[in-house]
């Protein structure tokens, strides 16, 4: 079972959907670079994945702890996800108007 989702992992680049914001209208979209960001980290590649999407840290905080809430109860939780919540958009929105100048 670990070998299949390693070698899936390895493979997840065959997989990748296109932007269709990008290719029906011709801009990149909020999201566009995560899913590339993401194959990035997979292979190790830090540096790169944070030049590709900046946001994908934050995303991965964010998605780490609503996992790890939903198994402890954490106080304050909902002051910490909103403070993430937060960053994330920052990150997304200062990288989406980043590309247009």
């Amino acid at each position: 079972m670990k070998l299949a989702i390693i070698l899936f992992l390895l493979t997840i680049e065959e997989f990748m959907l296109p932007c269709l914001t990008k290719k029906f209208i011709g801009i990149d979209c909020p999201g566009c670079g995560l899913q590339r960001s993401f194959i990035l980290v997979i292979h190790g590649n830090f540096e790169a994945a944070y030049t590709m999407y900046p946001a994908i840290y934050s995303i991965f905080l964010l998605v780490s702890f609503y996992i790890l809430q939903s198994f402890i109860i954490i106080k304050h939780a909902n002051k910490i996800i909103l403070t993430l919540t937060l960053i994330t958009v920052i990150f997304i929105t200062t990288n989406y108007i980043s590309k247009f100048i």
